[in-house]
């Protein structure tokens, strides 16, 4: 009964498509679009993150309709129709292109659709749609990852022009705006298909003349494990920060999470204006795609990248020393350590395993900002790191050069000691940080981070594989790699992540983390518990494993989180034994 219903309907409403006439007389031929389904996202193992559902819809055509306001009266005493519907729809007409039909009541039950059908026939620009309706069944899982689609605006209308592809989406309503549905909307989209017919004036069907049948879009599988996502959200819990994990061989990403997410299902027909509000104006950021649009200084996980440029500039050897009092003076200012009493004698191996600060306060300042710059930049530190989603920052990699084209000011000698620390302008990308020490896991080797792992053909149900981009080697003396992988191991057997790491049938190299968000002054101590929450320090881990054979090196960061080895490290430490164990 339903189906027969919607099926005299649509063709009592056919007359008001856009029309293309033999006759010029009589308009009885007409241009019907035939929705192209949209492909799904799917992750490595074949889990579907994003699909299309079939569902009822109310749309209304402004153009069509004299008195809108009288409209939404009268649509009131059919169906529910509350203030959100309208504002929402309000809101649409102004960003949408002006021939649009707007959804006003976005989900329509069996029962709304059998009351519109039977009186809003003579209503001029109101219909009952049915449409394929994009969701996402994992709803706030890996949002920052999926994305979302949304209907095209002006703006997207006018970026169509500019690229020569408004003509590709004759027919489409909706776009990516976010996420994998925006970086492979040209995968998913498909192509619409159309259905001539020729209808008599009153708009009734006589016959189909011609049909182009749609195009489906391809289906995109995916490099992540959405349950090993689902883990990590998991621990993050309240915390805000973000966590990446790459196979290191193949530049695969594995998981890809940011903290806090969202429901992407909201943003499908334009979000509620309330939770627009809510999400865009807390303080968490939950819109915010920490892994490639956040920076954060590194704090000691850039240790192991100080020493690689160290060594591979001979600016120091494995056998040089210092003696570590827990401070460094330069001039009348006083470089602290975190550990105050000082770590006594420090070499290389010894700095990076207890994480002494004062080694690589001297280390700076002993090679000079550009000198590090030069060295360190390969790692990939300050670029953006080529993963296939829009929107990545470059973050800084600091140097004279950059200070002067930036700030418009020289750089300052005391500026160089908390450079070494990971600490000053150092402010990277978790996404950069996963990609570096993937490059150390493979001993110098560069692969481009990817997130696409194949696309599949709806029709006939062919993978494609889409292939790893290797940009080159860092060029460092593979003894140093070993040296420094060597120290990052004993860092998770007796050194700042032991703690954490230890007791496993796996061999980790990694390191611990703590930047600060605020500098403290010079005569007070830093008292956690007297610190607002929102000014703690971050508390980060990176890492591989297996050391000698790595399938997975990481980034984790903890917002607020304090010390990397209490709060990022725990975190890395579930990953690893997720997917290193035997499932």
């Amino acid at each position: 009964m339903l189906t027969a219903l919607l099926t005299r309907l649509a063709w009592l409403q056919i007359w008001e498509h856009k029309k293309h006439s033999s006759r010029a007389e009589d308009n009885r031929v007409v241009l019907l679009p035939l929705q192209a389904p949209r492909g799904r996202i799917l992750d490595r193992d074949g889990r579907v993150l994003a699909r299309n559902d079939g569902g009822f819809f109310l749309e209304l055509q402004p153009s069509k309709i004299d008195n809108l306001e009288g409209t939404f009266k009268k649509l009131k005493n059919i169906v529910e129709v509350d203030k959100y519907d309208i504002k929402r729809f309000k809101r649409l007409m102004v960003e949408s292109r002006s021939y649009d039909g707007l959804p006003l009541k976005t989900v329509l039950n069996e029962r709304e659709v059998a009351r519109l059908v039977t009186r809003i026939q003579k209503m001029k620009g109101v219909k009952v749609r049915h449409r394929l309706i994009r969701s996402y069944p994992s709803k706030s899982s890996s949002s920052h990852l999926i994305g979302h689609i949304g209907r095209i605006s002006k703006a997207d209308q006018k970026l169509l022009e500019k690229k020569g592809q408004k003509e590709s989406y004759s027919g489409f309503t909706h776009i990516g705006k976010l996420g994998i549905e925006q970086s492979y909307e040209d995968l998913l989209r498909g192509k619409v298909g159309y259905q001539h017919i020729e209808v008599t004036a009153g708009g009734q069907m006589i016959r189909e003349l011609n049909k182009s049948a749609p195009l489906p879009g391809k289906n995109v599988q995916l490099t992540i494990d959405s349950e090993l996502q689902k883990l990590i959200e998991k621990e993050y819990g309240s915390r805000l920060g973000g966590a990446v994990a790459i196979a290191p061989n193949t530049g695969e990403i594995l998981a890809f999470v940011s903290m806090p997410n969202f429901n992407p299902n909201l943003f499908i027909d334009g979000v509620n204006s309330d939770v627009w509000s809510d999400l865009n104006n807390s303080p968490d950021k939950p819109l915010l795609n920490r892994p490639i649009k956040g920076g954060y200084p590194p704090g000691s996980t850039y240790k192991p990248f100080m020493a690689l440029a160290a060594l591979a500039s001979g600016s120091r050897t494995p056998e040089d020393t210092i003696v570590d009092p827990g401070f460094f003076m330069l001039g009348n200012h006083k470089f602290r350590d975190s550990k105050p009493e000082g770590h006594g004698r420090v070499n290389l191996h010894k700095s990076i395993v207890v994480s002494s600060d004062t080694y690589y306060y001297k280390l700076a300042l002993n090679m000079g900002v550009d000198l590090i710059h030069e060295y360190i930049s390969p790692f990939g530190f300050g670029k953006y790191t080529g993963v296939d989603l829009n929107g990545e920052i470059s973050g800084i990699l600091p140097s004279s050069s950059w200070k002067k084209n930036r700030l418009g000011k020289p750089w300052l000698q005391g500026e160089t000691p908390s450079i070494g620390i990971g600490q000053g302008y150092n402010t990277f990308t978790i996404m950069q940080m996963a990609k570096a020490v993937s490059i150390i896991a493979n001993r110098g080797k560069i692969i481009t981070p990817r997130l696409i792992k194949a696309s599949q053909d709806q029709q006939s149900g062919k993978f494609t594989s889409m292939k790893s981009k290797l940009e080159g080697n860092v060029k460092i003396d593979p003894q140093w790699f070993e040296f420094v992988i060597n120290a990052m191991v004993e860092v998770n057997t007796s050194g700042t992540g032991a703690r954490v790491m230890s007791g496993t049938n796996y061999q980790i190299a990694g390191k611990t983390g703590t930047s600060q968000v605020f500098t403290i002054a010079q005569d007070e101590e830093y008292d956690v518990e007297n610190v607002p929450e929102k000014l703690r320090d971050h508390s980060l881990y990176i890492g591989f494993a297996p050391a000698k054979n790595p399938k997975i090196a990481l980034a984790i960061v903890v917002e607020n989180g304090g010390f990397g080895a209490k709060s990022a490290a725990p975190i890395a430490r579930k990953i690893f034994d997720y997917v290193l164990s035997d499932k």
